[in-house]
């Protein structure tokens, strides 16, 4: 099979496409062929070497935790039959033509939701849900989201407007419409953040979670205790006593994030597609990611398992905000595509 390798520490550049042997399972273990690897900013910084003392790594490495594809190889017990549509969760290795995992990791994609579509979805309400838990929401409080309209931030939006809670997300003007349609009250972040949030909420917010970084937890901490504020991105945070929820790669497990495949199949809960890049060109998937301010997931094309695309591809990458750019090294790009989520109950 063709994978992206990483052999050690360094930029986009250090990223090989290359031949290498087809993973066997073990006893317990299923193969999946993947579709999509939904590309997380946690990669590109494990790439860099800025999580080396925090995550050590072996090389050489298929970086990669989160995809969708086919059931290819399964035991006959382990409640998936070869040819399933899945999603969900690896310990590694997602960047390549097939992965291992086990049937506690991944879910049966329901009809209705493209592999395309459900590769968006298991990380960022798995880490949307176990934030916003440390946080310990009740009905009728304000939240404030930072990153608003990223993976993680737009799930988590969509969660908290289904506990009667009042949400207001920060975002760059141009997803303002964006948060709006997700059911948040969208703010400009950055200079000035806190008294324009005291300008939207007079009587005050009561939590925050920060998945943007950019300075916020510093910012918010001036009218809110450090027990109310979560950060899944800001590690500097750490020193001012808030909460970082990083979480444990190794216990990401299926019941985190299939209750929200329904409702996605029937249009109530969707992750906007920023971009969709093909495997080839991983190291244009990086820059993109590193670079931040993202509408929703990256997504790395491995192979067309759905049929949904039977057309010429452009030339350049669209992004969820229409900005374009030319991939590294001269790649095909395609663009994503939006759901109009509307939910009714939480994911």
């Amino acid at each position: 099979m063709f994978a992206q390798v990483l052999d050690g520490y360094g930029g986009p550049d250090a990223l090989r496409y290359r031949e290498i042997d087809t993973p066997e399972p073990g006893p317990g273990q299923v193969r999946v062929r993947v579709a999509f690897a939904a590309l997380n900013p946690v990669e590109w910084k494990i790439r860099s070497g800025a999580l080396a003392q925090m995550l050590p790594q072996t090389f050489p490495l298929i970086l990669g935790n989160e995809m969708s594809g086919v059931i290819d190889q399964a035991e006959p017990d382990s409640g998936f039959r070869v040819g399933d549509r899945v999603t969900g969760f690896t310990r590694a290795g997602s960047d390549a033509e097939y992965v291992l995992t086990t049937p506690d990791r991944i879910a049966k994609v329901p009809d209705g939701l493209t592999l395309r579509q459900a590769a968006t979805i298991p990380q960022g309400v798995e880490t949307a849900r176990r934030s916003l838990g440390m946080l310990h929401i009740k009905p009728g409080e304000t939240v404030v989201v930072n990153g608003a309209a990223g993976s993680v931030g737009s799930a988590a939006v969509q969660i908290l407007r289904d506990m009667d809670t009042t949400v207001i997300g920060t975002a760059r003007a141009d997803n303002h419409d964006y948060l709006k349609a997700l059911g948040a009250v969208p703010v400009e972040y950055g200079q000035g953040l806190i008294d324009r949030l005291k300008d939207l909420a007079p009587d005050g917010v009561d939590a925050a979670l920060d998945c943007g970084a950019g300075g916020f937890v510093k910012q918010i901490l001036q009218i809110l205790p450090v027990e109310r504020v979560v950060t899944v991105s800001d590690f500097e945070a750490i020193a001012l006593g808030v909460q970082l929820a990083n979480g444990d790669p190794l216990a990401l497990f299926a019941d985190s994030f299939q209750s929200a495949l329904p409702l996605a199949a029937e249009g109530r809960f969707a992750t906007e597609i920023a971009a969709e890049i093909p495997l080839t060109e991983l190291a244009a998937a990086h820059n993109m990611s590193q670079a931040g301010h993202l509408r929703g997931k990256i997504l790395v094309r491995v192979a067309d398992l759905d049929g949904e695309h039977n057309t010429p591809r452009p030339s350049f990458i669209s992004t969820a905000n229409g900005s374009t750019s030319e991939p590294a090294s001269g790649g095909p790009g395609c663009a994503g595509t939006t759901r109009s989520p509307r939910a009714s109950s939480p994911p």
